[in-house]
């Protein structure tokens, strides 16, 4: 089995993509970054998910965002209920870009040419690097800017929900046995990783069970 690094946030997308990874015949290490996010249940979810879908290794990694603020999830920033026009204040500046950049060290010294990560430019919250442009400009970084780029077989990005609605994925994660109630999706989620149910990604989350036609098993506070 040749060796992956698939991003685990602990949310429904990302859990996901490693049994995606999975399927295609990876070895999964799963990497999640605590990054100065106001609750760590997600943390707590990402490792119940590596668990149960049989992830060879799943490692955390300190970032603090929270130094630089200027996100809800980050800062002393109330998380709004409903989403509006423009870039909502629940995006992490350069989250993505930096936890890929993680990812990319890792696969380096694991010898992998394969990162996985659940960015959705479908339903989604507008966020700009969850977007087709953004993967294939990181793609064609990693393969100027490393060692394993330059000299090896070559990086491969995987963003294989980037295209699917959300119900698509809760129907997908169905078919490869992902069990969604152990994922934390909310913003704002407890420290038992009880959902409110309703900031975006709590309203995404349930509208993609409800148009699957699946009961949804989040846990609400």
């Amino acid at each position: 089995m040749k060796n992956a690094v698939v991003l685990l946030s602990g949310g429904m997308d990302s859990a996901a993509v490693v049994a995606i990874a999975r399927e295609q015949g990876f070895a999964v290490h799963a990497l999640s970054v605590r990054y100065g996010q106001r609750h760590t249940s997600e943390l707590d979810a990402a490792a119940r998910v590596a668990q149960s879908l049989g992830a060879v290794a799943h490692k955390i990694v300190h970032v603090d965002l929270r130094s630089i603020g200027g996100s809800a999830l980050t800062d002393d920033i109330d998380v709004p209920e409903a989403g509006g026009p423009g870039i909502p204040v629940t995006y992490v500046p350069a989250r993505n870009t930096i936890m890929l950049s993680v990812a990319l060290g890792w696969a380096e010294v694991l010898g992998a040419s394969d990162i996985f990560c659940g960015v959705n430019a479908v339903d989604y919250s507008g966020y700009p690097d969850c977007r087709p442009e953004f993967i294939e400009a990181f793609e064609k970084l990693a393969n100027l800017a490393t060692k394993a780029g330059v000299e090896g077989a070559g990086l491969r990005i995987h963003a294989p929900l980037l295209r699917l609605s959300k119900a698509d994925i809760v129907r997908e994660g169905m078919r490869l046995g992902v069990d969604f109630s152990q994922t934390v999706s909310c913003y704002q989620a407890d420290e038992q990783g009880r959902a409110c149910g309703h900031c975006d990604a709590c309203r995404l989350r349930a509208a993609g069970f409800a148009d699957a036609g699946v009961p949804d098993p989040t846990h609400y506070a």
